[in-house]
């Protein structure tokens, strides 16, 4: 049986977590396109895996939670237009749960922008953490509803909501075609308690949104206005699940000095990329063992 060796394997994962597409670590690899696919798949289970096992029972103060936008094979208004569409095709939404203390991403989930998805993600997020917390989210509406079903009462809620100005400032030096691209003007911070009493000196979402920016640069497939996105999916997923692994346990932040799992006490050293790999090819030889006794 061929396979990759765990060199290779540690390359391609060093590519993945740096914002490379599938298609520059072939190049950059020698390995072929399935190949890279068929690693990505296998070490997005095991991220997946080790995600819904080692994060539990965190002891955090503060969450701050948001979504990113991105897109499967094409934006949902283009979807009528396709032919031969993948399931889930169009607009896909990644809700993210942050502690902003040791910087580990408690909680996360990929889908749309339902009431449904905002109720699952945020059931997840409570059932990973053991004690009472300050929670923060933007003025997204299906937030209060998502909160109130997962936490009861047992939570200290706010919501910041950005208020933004009508429309940009005219600038003849610029053509429209530019400024549509421009957000527009920040006017106005707005925190609205919806439960419990929260601390207004920590009703925040500039960290989880921080967060939010280190996806795009570090995954080929937020980047916008490119052809890097996600074709199917279940792939999109696995890219996140090894992007998630990767910030909580094996990078330094550059903030705590450490991983942000060793801070909130979920591991006592940060792990190397070798370490997931050697349990993947773990996990392998046991599947192969049992497949041929």
């Amino acid at each position: 049986m061929n396979k990759l060796n765990s060199a290779t394997r540690v390359q391609i994962f060093r590519a993945l977590v740096e914002g490379n597409s599938l298609r520059s670590v072939t190049r950059m690899t020698g390995c072929s396109i399935n190949t890279a696919k068929k690693f990505l798949i296998d070490m997005g289970t095991l991220c997946l895996c080790i995600h819904d096992d080692k994060v539990r029972d965190v002891k955090s103060t503060l969450i701050q939670c948001d979504e990113i936008w991105s897109i499967i094979y094409c934006k949902s208004k283009n979807v009528a237009h396709c032919k031969k569409l993948p399931d889930k095709a169009g607009d896909v939404w990644t809700w993210v749960a942050l502690d902003p203390e040791s910087k580990l991403v408690v909680a996360w989930l990929c889908g749309d922008r339902s009431i449904n998805a905002a109720e699952n993600f945020m059931c997840d997020l409570a059932s990973r953490l053991s004690n009472r917390i300050q929670l923060t989210t933007d003025g997204y509406v299906a937030y209060p509803e998502a909160v109130k079903l997962a936490f009861r009462d047992n939570v200290d809620y706010a919501r910041y909501i950005k208020v933004f100005g009508g429309v940009q400032k005219h600038d003849p030096n610029r053509p429209m075609k530019q400024r549509r691209y421009s957000p527009k003007p920040l006017t106005g911070i707005d925190i609205k308690v919806i439960s419990g009493t929260p601390s207004m000196d920590h009703c925040s979402t500039s960290l989880v949104e921080r967060q939010n920016y280190t996806m795009r640069m570090q995954m080929r497939r937020f980047t916008r206005l490119t052809n890097g996105f996600s074709k199917k999916f279940e792939n999109h997923v696995h890219a996140l699940a090894i992007h998630f692994t990767y910030c909580n346990f094996i990078r330094v932040h550059s903030t705590i000095k450490t991983a942000p799992a060793v801070h909130a006490g979920l591991i006592d050293n940060p792990w190397t990329i070798e370490d997931l790999v050697k349990q993947l090819e773990i996990i392998e030889e046991s599947e192969y063992a049992m497949n041929y006794t």
